[in-house]
């Protein structure tokens, strides 16, 4: 009978008693994730536009002009007119007066990406003083 070695027996695992598993690097690696994660994003919105909601304590619409965005079309102080022409329009009033005040009033039933188009046409042709008014603010 062959005797083993005793060392062989020595480093066997014990079957009731498991490896313990670190979590530190883990947890390591997560953090290390969310900090390149945080530098890397970015925050600011640069497409944003810059839209106040319109109410009676800034003054009304008296002086302003009145761009409605409908289903059948757009309105520039009760004319039809294109998105272009509007925007010309606007463009040529903000040259004279900067502070000119702009409501936009979107009808109901209305897509929002009808009205944000027209919101951001006018701020690419000048316009800062840009208000959305509800049906019935006016």
């Amino acid at each position: 009978m062959a005797a083993f070695p005793v060392s062989l027996f020595q480093n066997s695992p014990d079957p009731r008693r498991r490896a313990l598993i670190s979590l530190t690097p883990l947890i390591d690696m997560v953090f290390i994730l969310l900090v390149f994660f945080m530098l890397a994003s970015s925050f600011v919105d640069e497409r944003s536009i810059s839209v106040a909601a319109s109410s009676a304590g800034t003054g009304g619409p008296k002086g302003a002009l009145l761009v409605q965005v409908r289903a059948d079309g757009l309105r520039l102080g009760g004319h039809a007119m294109s998105l272009d022409a509007i925007a010309e329009t606007v463009a040529g009033r903000v040259a004279r007066m900067p502070d000119q005040r702009i409501l936009v009033e979107p009808a109901p039933g209305v897509q929002l990406q009808a009205a944000v188009t027209v919101l951001d046409r006018l701020a690419a042709a000048g316009a800062q003083n840009l208000s959305l008014a509800g049906p019935g603010e006016r």
